[in-house]
């Protein structure tokens, strides 16, 4: 009788699957000294499953629906319908009737009960489920709680269930569901506690939602309810919403919905002594479960009750902090152009090459300002290198505003000493190889880190990618390597701002930038296009490309016509750019080397948009428009006051951005060189671990910090649930949101475009790119999905340099994350492309297919 039925008492915390969620949570809260849970029991997953077992049909039936794709809306409801009813013609098993009467005698039969459906799959830390399956109120006498049992089973193929199940990635068969039969307490008022701002992520915010009757009216949207907000303790705001409707219960059963006095619609629903208690309520329960709940409760009789806690799934975790002080982090992902989560040996090497203060949180990194916050010469420094990002600067000076982060008495930083920013630029101008010496003198380490790694094996591999990380830090971190490129950002900012000031002439350097010398990565876009030169011409190759599925088509390809040449022309392409693709920051991804099929629909794309030698074309009529744009520019400037010398000096500012903007892409080519190397030397290694049964597959190694990887390759051993549970953790971060800006309190702030004159619907963001182009949108968010004619308007999340290929193709670009000097822009401007980018929710915002026009001048997008 125990597996059938058991009391909130008797659960214990590992019986999710007998319990479910719901079960489990209200078996925990009825252990916590003080609270008060209206008493109860849960009809285990084991009678579902034998009610259920041998019914052939209802195995048909989800055999069916695991076939089915979440758009498949119509299949879906039909076969869900038919399982809900084989479920509820089902007779409950005997010794369940037997079990529940029994409880039921114990607890008075002759009381009213809530049955509430509790999901294994539910209340869980990565997914709520909330309100995905039903929940009956105020059901009395023991053949309708029978009755209700089986409406609750049933309701675990509702369609909104089934479909969160596919979104979710849970299988159908796998999830049961065990009911709740809870005494019922009918309240005065009732609600839902959040101990963290569901809107702000502020964890010491602590917001309540209160009206009349029953909580149902307020969960169905019946009602508008009150709104409470606490922090410290103490009331901060309140919103008295006008409640016209209640909900409650009857004294024979059920539920009825009651118009509301007009003194009761616009009174306040909890005492101001009342909203405090409960907030205490809340920080007990959260202290106890170790993290933010969403709580329901009810007052009676002047009482509270907690009739559910469950995590609060949506909060975007915290970074980890060392000590109680105010913290406030910017996302390195929105910087790096890569908002997706790293695993934990890309987290690993990113933190190994870098000199700021980073913090972990949800998969990605955060870098902490809180010590430039502190101090008046950093604060100027952060917000001027920051300040080509309105939204993060936004959220800064809110952050500076409410004065979050005290300034630090007596603030003086001395300069550091060292080579002077002038004598530096002298000598970098003064010698026209620069930029070629430091690309031979980056070339030449990674062909000698090469030759050396090639001689160590075992952990010794590991030991010597920690040496050689510090020539990579060396090399990117470099005070000539930065000036080279930061003389060509200032000399872009200078020529956007002198123009403006003395032409009206809004972004004159975005046409200054096209086509200009070593730019290693708008050279791979335009590389790939000669790539299609040399296959076009062999139409059975071109046959064969369209069809393959496999990473081995380049064996196959040496068999038709022309096919050693396309086999020859791909692998010169993946020699040079083989170890990139998008994402590039995180270690783990695949690279284009480890998965060629990746390039090919780009390939095809091209060979199907362009004429032969179109690259030249492109890259020679971008540089001519560039240097018409400078003899125009020139010509105006010298027909004002002081216009030689306003000609001459800018003159020089486009000579800097010609010669020097193109290397800012370079130091990362490196980086990511020396990436794939470290990759393929540590795989060799995790085949070895494979082979001795330490790990399963090689890619397992992802999922280990550096040290820890190190220690697994010196002794071969290895808890394997830590590789499982990271799996489950990087699944989780894939659905969250990063924000820009949070603070240590777990609030995510937010920054605005202040523009005005726009047009009424246009969608904001910020310009990088300039002109106006209209086209059809591509709504893309896996470079893979690329599918993109000429003349495509590519919008996305975000883009870095394993997506330029994609940009020979397109018109114009929209992202999500990006600002004037992030690859995206850089590359936009260099192949003249008109691009907005910092455009919230841009994906979401406009759909796949719609025609748009971009304004790459202004900032903005409209849909037309």
């Amino acid at each position: 009788m125990s597996s059938l039925v058991l009391g909130f008492q008797e659960m214990e915390k590992t019986q999710l699957s007998l319990v479910g969620g719901k079960g489990l949570n209200l078996g925990e809260l009825s252990r916590i000294e003080g609270l008060l849970v209206p008493e109860g029991f849960a009809v285990t997953t084991v009678g579902y499953q034998r009610a259920i077992g041998q019914n052939e049909s209802y195995h048909a039936l989800l055999d069916r629906l695991t076939t089915l794709k979440v758009d498949d809306r119509d299949q879906i409801a039909e076969i869900s319908k038919q399982i809900r009813q084989i479920i509820m013609d089902v007779e409950i098993p005997s010794d369940v009737v037997t079990a529940v009467t029994h409880y039921l005698s114990q607890f008075g039969d002759e009381h009213a009960y809530a049955v509430r459906s509790s999901a294994t799959a539910e209340d869980l830390p990565h997914a709520s489920f909330a309100g995905q399956q039903d929940t009956y109120l105020n059901i009395i006498g023991i053949d309708a709680i029978l009755q209700h049992i089986s409406q609750c089973w049933a309701s675990l193929f509702t369609d909104r269930a089934v479909i969160y199940r596919m979104q979710n990635g849970f299988d159908h068969s796998q999830v049961y569901l065990a009911v709740i039969v809870q005494r019922m307490v009918f309240p005065q008022s009732s609600g839902i506690l959040f101990t963290a701002d569901p809107i702000t992520s502020n964890r010491k915010l602590l917001s309540i939602d209160a009206s009349y009757g029953l909580g149902e009216a307020l969960v169905s949207g019946l009602v508008s309810a009150d709104s409470y907000s606490i922090q410290d303790g103490g009331i901060v705001n309140k919103r008295i919403a006008t409640k016209k409707l209640a909900i409650y219960g009857r004294k024979e059963g059920g539920t009825e919905t009651k118009q509301l006095s007009p003194d009761q619609q616009t009174s306040q629903t909890l005492t101001d002594q009342q909203i405090v208690q409960l907030a205490q309520i809340g920080r007990q329960i959260e202290a106890y479960f170790g993290s933010p709940q969403d709580i329901e409760w009810c007052l009676a009789e002047d009482t509270f009750y907690i009739v559910q806690s469950r995590p609060i799934t949506t909060l975007y975790p915290i970074p980890e902090a060392y000590d109680q002080e105010n913290h406030v982090y910017l996302s390195v992902g929105h910087q790096q152009m890569m908002t997706d989560p790293i695993k934990p040996l890309g987290l690993s090497f990113y933190l190994l090459i870098t000199p700021a203060p980073m913090r972990k949180a949800g998969g990605r990194l955060f870098i902490d300002v809180a010590p430039r916050l502190a101090t008046a010469v950093g604060r100027e420094a952060l917000l001027t290198t920051i300040g080509t990002d309105p939204l993060i600067k936004g959220a800064l000076m809110t952050i500076i505003e409410r004065d979050y982060i005290k300034l630090l008495p007596n603030d003086s930083t001395a300069p550091m000493p060292g080579r002077s920013h002038t004598d530096m630029l002298e000598h970098i101008e003064s010698n026209p190889n620069i930029v070629s010496d430091l690309i031979q003198s980056n070339r030449a380490s990674v062909e000698e880190l090469k030759q050396n790694i090639q001689t160590k094996s075992g952990f010794h591999v590991v030991d010597y990618i920690l040496e050689d990380i510090q020539q990579l830090k060396n090399i990117l971190f470099d005070p000539l390597s930065t000036t080279v490129f930061m003389t060509a950002i200032n000399a872009s900012l200078w020529i956007n701002e002198k123009m403006n000031e003395w032409l009206g002439e809004k972004n004159a350097a975005d046409t200054l930038s096209q086509s200009v010398p070593y730019n290693i990565t708008s050279e791979m876009g335009l590389a790939l296009m000669e790539v299609a030169d040399r296959i076009r011409s062999y139409p059975d190759v071109i046959e064969y490309l369209q069809q393959v599925k496999n990473d081995n088509f380049l064996d196959e390809l040496v068999k038709f016509e022309g096919g050693q040449e396309a086999h020859d022309a791909i692998y010169a392409y993946l020699h040079k750019y083989g170890m990139r693709c998008a994402g590039e920051i995180d270690i783990s991804k695949t690279r284009w080397s480890e998965k060629p099929i990746t390039l090919v629909p780009m390939i095809l794309g091209n060979i199907k948009a362009f004429e032969p030698n179109e690259g030249h074309r492109k890259f020679e009529q971008g540089r001519q428009e560039a240097l018409e744009k400078e003899q125009e520019l020139l010509a105006r400037l010298l027909q004002l006051p002081d216009g030689e010398q306003k000609a001459e000096e800018t003159k020089r500012m486009i000579s800097r951005i010609r010669n020097f903007i193109g290397y800012r892409e370079y130091p990362k080519y490196g980086w990511v060189n020396r990436y794939f190397v470290y990759k393929q030397a540590l795989l060799k290694e995790a085949e070895q671990l494979v082979q001795a049964g330490v790990i399963l597959e090689k890619e397992d190694i992802f999922y280990l910090f550096f040290e820890e990887l190190h220690e697994v390759v010196r002794t071969y051993k290895l808890d394997y649930q830590i590789i499982s549970k990271r799996k489950d953790d990087y699944k989780f971060f894939e659905k969250l949101t990063p924000p820009r800006v949070i603070t240590s309190d777990g609030e995510i702030i937010s920054g605005t475009y202040n523009r005005e004159n726009l047009p009424a619907d246009a969608i904001v963001g910020l310009p990088v790119s300039s002109g106006v182009i209209e086209g059809r949108a591509r709504v893309i968010l896996n470079m893979e999905d690329a599918n993109i004619e000429e003349g495509d308007i590519l919008v996305t999340s975000f883009t870095d340099p394993g997506w330029t290929p994609l940009f020979v193709s397109i018109k114009g670009l929209v992202t999500e994350v990006g600002g004037l000097m992030t690859h995206g822009a850089v590359i936009a401007r260099e192949y003249g492309l008109p691009a907005v980018v910092g455009v919230e929710n841009a994906t979401k915002l406009i759909r796949d297919g719609q025609r748009i026009r971009v304004n790459g001048t202004e900032g903005y997008i409209e849909i037309i």
